[in-house]
């Protein structure tokens, strides 16, 4: 049975599998049970043949008590022909065993008679005409207590019809039953079993693992660890790349004042001229 359980050593958020796992699990289960209980009746053939033919042998023990018993009728058959006729001997041996079985009979038979019935039938109709009072109530029909009233009739033929539709509902769940989970020989059901258990326990064993809390917490922490270090990086590098580009327009800018110092320089001392030449020309 190789799969998704078997030998799987990867790492990560393995919490995400469980409903797999316990689907699995309920897959498994059931045929497990079903090569378990067939696995029992197995074993109960066997058991049943072993105790069948302990049985045989009392069978036998029994037969030879009961030759034993035979025996000892016809040596005290044999002790009276001693002392009377061989016929008369057996005639009175077999009178004291009629006697005996005779008047055991008759204690047994009057026994009989006092226990009779033996069901105990008011105390029965008592108790079903309570059960239907807690039912239904002042509802309940006592006409159903009577075997011979066509409500108890009609009322057992619908329980009849209703057993008679479970009985083939039951039958037909065994034929799919049967088709579902054919007869197995003993050595297949136990090898079955065997490597079914195996599976079952890895699967077990990856179940712990996968409702483990800490290690997926550490495997949430880490990851969470990965994308800060990941965010921190971008962040140095367009912190990096923002000065490199501060630092080279500074140096334009440096570079644009030097170049327009004698400018200014020229553009100031005209405007100075400029306004000492109006000056000189509003005073004359």
């Amino acid at each position: 049975m190789s799969g998704r359980h078997t030998g799987r050593t990867s790492q990560g958020l393995r919490i995400t599998a469980l409903p797999k796992t316990l689907k699995l699990l309920f897959r498994l289960a059931p045929r497990q049970l079903n090569d378990e209980i067939a696995f029992a009746k197995v074993e109960l053939k066997r058991k049943g043949v072993q105790v069948g033919v302990a049985a045989a042998f009392f069978a036998v023990a029994l037969v030879f008590v009961a030759f034993l018993v035979v025996g000892l009728i016809v040596a005290a058959i044999m002790g009276l022909a001693t002392i009377m006729p061989a016929w008369l001997a057996a005639l009175i041996v077999c009178a004291v065993f009629l006697v005996i079985a005779l008047i055991g009979g008759l204690i047994g038979l009057r026994k009989f008679k006092k226990a009779m019935p033996l069901l105990p039938e008011e105390t029965i109709r008592g108790i079903k005409y309570d059960l239907g009072i807690a039912k239904e109530g002042s509802d309940f029909n006592a006409a159903l207590l009577d075997p011979a009233s066509p409500e108890a009739k009609a009322a057992k033929a619908a329980k009849d019809e209703a057993a008679a539709k479970a009985k083939a509902e039951k039958a037909a769940k065994e034929e799919a039953h049967k088709v579902e989970f054919p007869h197995a020989s003993e050595p297949e059901l136990h090898r079955r079993l065997e490597q079914r258990r195996r599976h079952l326990a890895e699967v077990r064993d990856e179940l712990d693992t996968e409702l483990d809390i800490k290690p997926q917490v550490r495997f949430l922490v880490g990851a969470a660890r990965e994308k800060l270090d990941e965010g921190k990086a971008v962040l140095e590098h367009g912190k990096n790349a923002a000065g490199q580009k501060f630092a080279a327009f500074s140096d334009s800018t440096e570079g644009a004042g030097v170049r327009w110092k004698p400018l200014a320089a020229l553009a100031a001392s005209a405007t100075v001229f400029v306004v000492l030449l109006r000056r000189l020309l509003r005073n004359p």
